[in-house]
Order: C-alpha cells, then structure tokens, then sequence
C-alpha cells in the first residue's frame, strides 16, 4: 500500500522542491494550502488538496479530520517574509498552529512528523553548528523554531509519532525571492548595474534549495529522527559567493564591496556539519 503523505508549505520557497520531489515518489500526497495560493502550484492533479483561510489558526480538531488515513506529515509552512521575519511577532501564531498540528497527528496516528528548523536556532558564537551545537536563539524566529523543536522532541515520541527536525542553512535558488542576496545580484549585474554589497567577509553554509528539497523527501521517506542539518558543509564567504556569480557575466567590476555597513548582529561565520542522515 502507498504512503500517505500531507505536505504545508508547498507553494513556499522551499516546500515548492519538497513538492517536486514528493512528486517523484510513487505515494499518496496531500496538500494543505491557504485559498488564495493554490494558483501557485504548478504540478496541480498529483496531490489531493486541503484548503484552509489560515492553516496556522486551525484547531487541533480540524487538524485531526485533515490527517485521518495519513502515514507521514511534513510541515514546511511558517512565515518567511523576507527581511521582516526573523523579528516579526507572527512567529508566535506560527508555534502555537504548528503545536496545534502536531497535536492533530498524534490523534489521527500519524506515524512520522517532520518539521524544518533553522541554524538560527543554534548558539552561533563557534562558528561551525553541528546537530549536538547548544541552542541559543537570538531572534524571535529562533526563538519560536526552537521552542517547537523542544516541545515536539518531547510530546511526539511521547504519542508513539517519530519526530525529524531538519535544520536549514542559507538556500537559495528557484523560486527564491528578489529581495534575497542572490537575486538581488542576478538583477543588478544583468542590468549592467553597481552592487552594492557589504564587506563580504562573512562566511556562509549555502545550498541549492532543490537540493534541500530532495533531502527532505528523503527523510520524511526513511527512518531517521532526530535533529538533521540541511547544508552544504562547505565553508563560502559573502565575497566569494558575490564574485563567482559575477563572473558569470563577466561583471566583477560591478560589485561595490563595502557600500553598505556590516550588520555587526550578524554571526561572522555559520557553517553547518553535514548530519550522516544526509
């Protein structure tokens, strides 16, 4: 019999590749998508879907009808709005719907649950974050996905749901919005524009998003719990990162490094160890 599997967040940055490779596995899946964002899918007719005004204000009721027959969740909605949400107050609404969710599971006998972290939850300050790194969050993001993380470790298992939280890098790639870095310098540079970019020495764990996608098909499909990292592992600074797309249209001269100040609340150097899971 096929996995049945329910997915949030699929016509997100990153649930979008989490869809796509669902999609090539031979499951059940289910979507859970806000009424007005159903457009947005582009593989339409392979998924049941679920419509809901606002998934993170449904109750644990609703939650329980929606995942009734369903062996595997995997929620990648949250709010993600970029530079405004590592501060902003919805994350609050997005802990309480995602404890709302899994409390759902655990009635309907959901056998796995997987939810997506961030390195942002980690204590930051040594630089290279494995799955045993202290948390320490300094955001309410953080904050809030830590605190998820610590209560659904504990209840889930608890409630006989094996729990997988995969931690995210820095992605980027498809889909991603033009308000983020690589964007931002794609525009810039094919328009023959300057790029104004800070000193660039921070160091980086960047990974292609479809990448990201895949490994967390992957888990949601296997038997690991736990904490995972999704990163590269590879160690890239801001700089080298700038200069290698730049390259791509022989526009170096563009990059204007130092046009902008430093974000001294930024960490100098986030480089995750790759989990053996991945």
């Amino acid at each position: 019999m096929k996995k049945r599997i329910l997915l949030t967040g699929a016509t997100g940055f990153v649930g979008r590749q989490i869809f796509a490779a669902l999609c090539k596995a031979d499951i059940d899946l289910i979507l859970v998508v806000r009424d007005s964002s159903e457009s947005r899918l582009l593989q339409a007719g392979v998924a049941d879907i679920v419509r809901t005004a606002d998934l993170f204000k449904e109750s644990v009721e609703w939650w329980a009808a929606a995942c009734q027959g369903v062996d595997i969740v995997i929620h990648a909605a949250w709010y993600a709005e970029p530079g405004v949400y590592m501060q902003s107050p919805k994350n609050l609404d997005c802990l309480a719907g995602t404890l709302n969710l899994a409390a759902g599971c655990a009635r309907a006998d959901v056998r796995r649950f997987i939810g997506i972290g961030s390195c942002s939850e980690y204590d930051m300050r040594g630089g290279h974050l494995s799955i045993d790194t202290p948390l320490r969050p300094v955001t309410p993001y953080g904050g809030a996905k830590a605190a998820a993380f610590l209560a659904l470790s504990t209840i889930l298992p608890q409630q006989g749901v094996e729990f997988v939280w995969a931690r995210l890098f820095y992605l980027y790639g498809e889909g991603e919005d033009v308000r983020r870095l690589v964007p931002y310098l794609r525009a810039r540079l094919s328009a023959g524009e300057p790029v104004e970019l800070t000193s660039g020495t921070q160091i980086r764990d960047y990974l292609d998003v479809v990448d990201a996608g895949a490994q967390i098909a992957s888990l949601a499909l296997g038997t690991v719990t736990g904490s995972v990292n999704i990163c590269s592992g590879h160690a890239q600074t801001v700089r080298e990162l700038a200069e290698r797309i730049a390259d791509e249209y022989g526009r170096r001269d563009l990059l204007r490094f130092g046009a902008r100040a430093d974000n001294h609340f930024d960490p100098p150097c986030v480089v995750g160890i790759r989990s053996a899971a991945c």
